[in-house]
């Protein structure tokens, strides 16, 4: 096993460079030491890891499925120690959780910062991407837990925490529409509009709502990106369409004003907290997902509309 390990470290890096001269470099080995290990595999295998190019190394189909089972490898090596810790009982360790881009501000960063005062020992990666990336990451085992919308239809993750979170207007503070607590589809006929495009979530909603109503759409700007949508908003250029959990921080600031969308067709969306239904947290991840259960209800829609929530 130390061998195979010892390997397994080194052809990683080799794939991920193309280069037997660059990993030696990362690695702080002899390039000579580097090849002869992959030598030794690939001849006591029967078949070659990497197809031997004039500008460098490319892995072959043996070799894919040989980097797959080192990025598992290394990942089941982290939960080794992490389960060790957990026998020692000892308060520290590594989480891996993945979110949405809507959750890069408000309850996520103050929760991180609160775990990071009580348990110092424990390191955070956060992973911020797109809906569907999320739940990957979960499954995959590349991340301990994740946060995203409707996770109904799969079955490999376990629903720890859910909220709904709703569709509307947001506006400048001060604006008309934004005096209202709802208003239909349809008010927001004539008016400049800043939208999201996929991948966000919220774009197919959208796209459900113009069909259903027939309306013409005065489209001053599109974007994938919430804090641009949010910024133009801002800006003056026109009434953006978000979900309530997009503008949470500037609502209860003061500098934006949400109204939900109450067309009836239009159903909340479930955000929920999930985590791999065939692996058992380990014990900082615990600690975390513990720490983000207890403040979930904050992202859903009546928390997060009321100014100072």
């Amino acid at each position: 096993m130390p061998a195979f390990s010892r390997f397994l470290r080194y052809f990683m890096v080799v794939g991920r460079h193309g280069s037997i001269r660059k990993a030696a470099d990362e690695l702080n080995v002899s390039a000579s030491a580097i090849a002869r290990q992959i030598l030794n595999v690939e001849a006591d295998i029967g078949t070659p890891l990497f197809e031997r190019l004039p500008t460098g190394l490319r892995l072959t189909a043996a070799g894919e499925i040989m980097m797959a089972a080192g990025n598992r490898w290394q990942k089941n090596m982290q939960d080794i120690r992490a389960q060790i810790e957990d026998l020692r009982g000892l308060k520290r360790g590594h989480v891996e959780m993945a979110v949405i881009e809507a959750l890069a501000k408000g309850h996520i960063p103050a929760a991180i910062r609160s775990i990071n005062e009580r348990y110092p020992g424990i390191t955070v990666d956060v992973k911020v991407l797109e809906n569907d990336q999320v739940r990957k990451a979960v499954a995959n085992g590349d991340a301990d837990f994740g946060i995203m919308f409707e996770p109904q239809s799969y079955r490999d993750l376990n629903v720890r925490a859910f909220v709904e979170v709703v569709l509307g207007f947001v506006t400048p503070a001060g604006h008309p529409l934004g005096l209202q607590d709802e208003a239909r589809f349809t008010a927001c006929t004539g008016l400049p509009l800043i939208l999201p495009s996929e991948p966000l979530a919220v774009s197919q909603q959208i796209s459900v709502l113009e069909g259903a109503t027939g309306m013409e759409m005065d489209r001053k700007a599109t974007s994938d990106n919430i804090q641009m949508i949010t910024s133009l908003v801002q800006e003056g250029l026109g009434i953006g369409i978000l979900s309530s959990l997009d503008v949470i921080t500037e609502v209860q600031a003061g500098q934006l004003s949400f109204t939900r969308i109450s067309d009836a067709m239009l159903r909340p969306m479930t955000l929920a907290l999930c985590t791999n239904s065939a692996r058992t947290p380990s014990y900082a991840a615990g600690i975390v997902l513990s720490e983000i259960e207890n403040g979930f209800s904050r992202l859903s829609y009546l928390e997060s509309m009321r100014p100072g929530g």
